[in-house]
Parts: structure tokens; C-alpha cells; sequence
């Protein structure tokens, strides 16, 4: 996109949102919340919507949003490019996303690491759930980066920069005392501690910005819940996000009273939705205030009936359920713990609830898994298919088939992806098993998943190759590694003897090591 496109799509974006915050810069700290995405994709994104409304209720700060694909990056507010703010605030969400943040360091003039920038250039912040795992394969690039919430670790931040940003050694020192920020180079001898925060409803956590542009728009998002409880083992949000904490339900319709005067429908966001001990209170009285109801995902087990009825009336025209693994004996080792019997009564549940589509999904090439367990996961597929027929013809079934990716943080982050040659063989046994009996399958790309597990589990080293690569594509990505010679079968394929130094074992996430390796040894035992 040139430069004229680009303020074009600027100027369009302005004048159809709405609540966008627009202030004089005369005697405020210019920050820049930068999205290393699309605007359509980064504006369905509740932490961008956080950061936003968090900085600009200062009135000291003047926070402007800017996203990745206009050239030059120029915020949506004012647009100013990003080297007139003080400080560039990354949300990083993504994996795959470490590549348009070197693009849009290095296009927009900056010096790509952060030991080369002078007093001249905006301090480079980061943080987000890629952050929190783990912030190596980007430290080099960012000047500090946030291990956790920002709700608890910004106030302390915006003090720091209020004060000192003109001085960077100063301000970064400075910096690297507030738990939680990991600044590289200041406080590399000291455990970082992630921060989290204790009650969810000191914080509004909803969409701040209205647009139509963006995949939600049609949706005031609320985010319900934080954390997970239910310790699936391959799952990066239990170790990231816990522990376990809910809005409570006035506070969610006062949020919601205020969406719907921009929007007719609401939009639930959190890992399981319906977990929510007050679920089948709020549903009801949401749609007694508004046209619609979404949720952004359900549990299998328990899965009740009534918050099914409650979606179908507010027009929910699909629910997603997600039985990750084929066979009990793999659901156990990923303590998964939902049973055949379990994933049918959910299925039907849909089926009787009236909502037309069911999506469900899982993932091949996890930890222990055989043929047999592809098998079941056939068996399983066409099982609830033919009870989706019986129940309620026409109800579409899809897929979604993704490759086990092992995460910082998690009991599998020792472990490896399983080899290409059998992730291929068993998707390709998929498609040609599923798709002549109606079932619609979605697929995650195996060499970009590849690419996301050496960023996930990587190392500074892998910044090198991020920072070689001269254009985000399967060739250029293994071009860089050519030239970095970097063996890249030891992040995505090598299992890690339990006992050794991982990139990201300064970081204190809450979870004790010796936990983490029991349930994987449970895992591995089953």
C-alpha cells in the first residue's frame, strides 16, 4: 500500500469509528499502540481495546493506535508515523506476528536493535500472551517487555516515562525495578515475576473503539473471564493467564448497557465463556437488553442446555466445542478429561438447541499419539455426524485440524512437534476419510506451524534469523536460517532433558517447575 493509499485508508477508518479518543498533544506523552497485524485483524482484539482506553484515562498521554500494513505506519488518530511518539507500546499476540514487527521496525527507519537506538529514538515496548510465555526470539529488538497483565504493571510504567523519558539509560533503569518488565541488559540476573491482576472488575475490558472494519464488528465484545482451570496440558493460557478470575455479572451488564448503545449484539469473550458461574443469569437477562448473543468458545463437558438455548435465541448461528484428541487414552494424557459419551451429549445438545453449524476441534501429532488414535478421531467425527443428521438435518459439520505446537510455560515445553512425514500422512488420512461424508476441514499450514514452534520455544538466536529475513515467506524464513546456521530440528523437533537451562527460565510465571515436569510425566506415561 503507497503512502497516498495509506492515508486514505487512515482517513476512512476515522470517519466511520466511533468512542475513538482524539487529543491535543500540546504538554502530553505521544504513546503509540502498535499492532503488528492488519487494522481488521487488531481491532477484534480486546488487548489492543485495553491498552487504549488504560493510557488515554491519563490525561497526561495521548495514546494513538497504529497497525501494520500502511506504509509508512501511520496512527489512525492523528496520523503521525511512529517516530513522532515518545514510546511504541507492542501488542504481541501471534507468533507468526515476530515478522511484521521487524518489517515495521526496520521500514519505518528505526535501528532494529535496541542496543543501536540513541536518546532520539521512542522507547520500544512489548507485551501480550507471546510475551509473557516467552520473550526471547523478539528481546534484542525491544528496549523492555511486559511479563503479564498491563492493567497492574502500566500505572507504575507511565510514571517512569512521565518522568524520564528523554533520559533512555535512566528511564530504563528505572524501568526494570517494577515487577513484571523485563528489560534486557538491566535485569538479566534476576527472576521476572509475572504480574496478574486480582479482581477483574477494576478494569473495563471491552471494545473502546467501534468499527465495522474488523472481522467483530458487528459486536460489542465483553471479556467475561481470565485464566483457565481445567490444566490441559498442551494449553499456553492455564500457565499464562491463571489463576482462574471472573467479572461478575453486574459489572458485565453495565458494560453491556454502554455497547449497546453502539451495537445490537454482544460478543462473550474468554476461554470457556460458559464456565462462568453466573452464565445462566446473564445470558437471559443480555438478551432482555439486546438483538444477539456470541461466544468465542464452550466447553464440551459440562455444556448446558439451557445457555444453548439461550445462544440460538439470541441468533447464534454457530457454536465451537473442542475434543482436541480422537481417543480417550490421548484425551487423558493432555488431561483432557472429556469422554466419548461426553462429546456426543454436547453434540446433540447443539442439534436439539436449533444452531446450524458445529465446529470442532483438534490437533494431530500430539504427545503419545499412534494410528489408532487418528482412528478414534474418524470414528468420533462420523459418530456425530450421523447424530447431527438424525437430530437436526442440515446442521453443517466442520473441522479444524491443527498441528500440536508445544508452548512455554506448559508440561509439553520439553517436548518436540512429531515429525513432518507423520503429521502429513495423518491429515492427508483425514481429508480423504471425512470430506466424501459431508464434513468440511479447515487445516493449519504444517511448514508455517514449523515456523511458529521455533519461534515459540526459540532462543536470541532466533532474533538473527528474524532479522535476516528479507521478506515474511517459507523461503525467506529458511534462507535466514541457512545463514545463521542455526539447526532448526533443536527448537521444533528435539525433546529437552527435563533438567536443563530453558530460553525463558528467568521467567517466574507462578507455576512450579516440579509441577510442570509431574504432569509431564504423567503425560508421557499414559
Amino acid at each position: 500500500m503507497g503512502r497516498a493509499e495509506g492515508s486514505r485508508a487512515g482517513r476512512y477508518r476515522r470517519r466511520d469509528e466511533q468512542e475513538v479518543v482524539v487529543k491535543d498533544w500540546g504538554g502530553r506523552l505521544p504513546v503509540a499502540i502498535v499492532y503488528p497485524n492488519s487494522y481488521y485483524v487488531g481491532m477484534s482484539n480486546l488487548g489492543v481495546h485495553t491498552l487504549y482506553r488504560l493510557l488515554n484515562d491519563y490525561r497526561e498521554i495521548v495514546a494513538e493506535r497504529i497497525f501494520y500494513g500502511d506504509s509508512p505506519a501511520l496512527s489512525i488518530e492523528s496520523r503521525r508515523p511512529l517516530g513522532h511518539f515518545a514510546a511504541l507500546a507492542f501488542s504481541v499476540s501471534y507468533e507468526l506476528d515476530y515478522f511484521n514487527v521487524v518489517s515495521m521496525l526496520r521500514q519505518n527507519g528505526f535501528p532494529l536493535y535496541a542496543a543501536e537506538r540513541d536518546q532520539n529514538q521512542p522507547l520500544v515496548m512489548a507485551g501480550g500472551a507471546c510475551i509473557t510465555a516467552n520473550p526471547m526470539p523478539l528481546a534484542p529488538f525491544f528496549d523492555c517487555m511486559c511479563i503479564g497483565e498491563a492493567e497492574v504493571v502500566l500505572p507504575q510504567v507511565v510514571e517512569v516515562l512521565s518522568q524520564g523519558i528523554g533520559q533512555r539509560d535512566e528511564c530504563l533503569k528505572a524501568i526494570s525495578q517494577i515487577p513484571g518488565m523485563y528489560v534486557p541488559g538491566y535485569n538479566d540476573d534476576r527472576p521476572i515475576v509475572r504480574q496478574w491482576l486480582n479482581n477483574l472488575d477494576d478494569f473495563v475490558a471491552g471494545t473502546a473503539v467501534f468499527s465495522r472494519d474488523t472481522e467483530l464488528g458487528d459486536m460489542y465484545l465483553i471479556e467475561v473471564e481470565r485464566g483457565c482451570s481445567r490444566g490441559c496440558r498442551f494449553c499456553l493460557v492455564g500457565g499464562a493467564f491463571c489463576p482462574m478470575r471472573y467479572h461478575s455479572v453486574e459489572r458485565l451488564l453495565e458494560q453491556a448497557e454502554f455497547g449497546l448503545k453502539y451495537r445490537k449484539r454482544i460478543g462473550l469473550v474468554g476461554p470457556a465463556v460458559a464456565d462462568h458461574p453466573g452464565i445462566e443469569e446473564l445470558l437471559p437477562r443480555l438478551l432482555e437488553m439486546g438483538d444477539g448473543l456470541s461466544v468465542s468458545s464452550l466447553r464440551v463437558s459440562p455444556l448446558s442446555p439451557r445457555v444453548l438455548e439461550e445462544l440460538a435465541k439470541g441468533g447464534a448461528r454457530s457454536v465451537a466445542l473442542a475434543p482436541e484428541a480422537g481417543s480417550q487414552r490421548l484425551r487423558s494424557a493432555i488431561a483432557k478429561n472429556v469422554s466419548r459419551d461426553d462429546v456426543l451429549r454436547a453434540v446433540a445438545a447443539v442439534a436439539e438447541s436449533g444452531i446450524r453449524q458445529l465446529k470442532l476441534y483438534f490437533m494431530i501429532g500430539l504427545p503419545t499419539e499412534a494410528d489408532e488414535d487418528i482412528e478414534e478421531m474418524v470414528a468420533l467425527v462420523l459418530e456425530s455426524k450421523a447424530l447431527l443428521d438424525r437430530l437436526q438435518p442440515g446442521c453443517r459439520l466442520n473441522l479444524n485440524v491443527a498441528p500440536f505446537i508445544p508452548k512455554a510455560g506448559t508440561p509439553f515445553q520439553w517436548l518436540g512437534m512429531a515429525p513432518p512425514a507423520d503429521l502429513k500422512r495423518r491429515l492427508v488420512w483425514l481429508k480423504k476419510a471425512l470430506p466424501p461424508r459431508g464434513i468440511a476441514i479447515r487445516s493449519e499450514s504444517l511448514a508455517w506451524s514449523r515456523v511458529q514452534a521455533a519461534l515459540a520455544r526459540g532462543d536470541t538466536r532466533i532474533a538473527g534469523v528474524l532479522a535476516d529475513v528479507a521478506e515474511a515467506s517459507l523461503a525467506g524464513w529458511k534462507k535466514a536460517l541457512a545463514g545463521r546456521r542455526l539447526d532448526i530440528d533443536h527448537y521444533v523437533l528435539d525433546e529437552w532433558p527435563l533438567d536443563g537451562e530453558l530460553p525463558w527460565g528467568r521467567l517466574d510465571m507462578g507455576v512450579p517447575r516440579e509441577r510442570l515436569t509431574k504432569e509431564l510425566k504423567a503425560a508421557l506415561n499414559r
